[in-house]
């Protein structure tokens, strides 16, 4: 079974709303979005989102306390994921690369510390923003 066959009802509404996005959304953006829709509590939305993370269709950016489809174009199995925000637009993309990945998980196992996950941030201004 496909990971969209096995989402709740509101799963479904908040994905569509992430996937519709110019930019990254934070969860009280999508409960005021969604009202119209019957959400009426922030727990409705951050228990969509929780789902949408388990299954590997959303990410959240720890910077900007929000959260973004995934673009689908890495494998969910990474641990390791990169995304490059603009500052200015707002744009992000997102970069998983397995040996990058790889090597990052064997520099920090080598301190003892065992990582669950990794999320790096990069921020600045895209290309279409710098040719501007």
């Amino acid at each position: 079974m496909s990971e969209r066959a096995s989402l709740t009802k509101n799963q479904t509404k908040v994905l569509a709303r992430l996937e519709a996005a110019a930019g990254p959304l934070s969860a009280y953006t999508l409960l005021d979005q969604l009202r119209a829709e019957g959400f009426r509590a922030p727990l409705q939305v951050y228990r969509a989102l929780d789902g949408l993370i388990d299954a590997g269709l959303v990410h959240r950016l720890e910077s900007m306390n929000a959260f973004v489809a995934c673009c689908g174009s890495h494998d969910h199995g990474h641990r390791t994921i990169a995304f490059a925000i603009c500052d200015k637009c707002g744009h992000v993309s997102e970069f998983s690369d397995e040996e990058i990945g790889h090597r990052l998980e064997t520099w920090i196992g080598s301190t003892g510390f065992r990582a669950s996950k990794a999320v790096i941030e990069f921020r600045g201004t895209c290309a279409n923003c710098a040719a501007s």
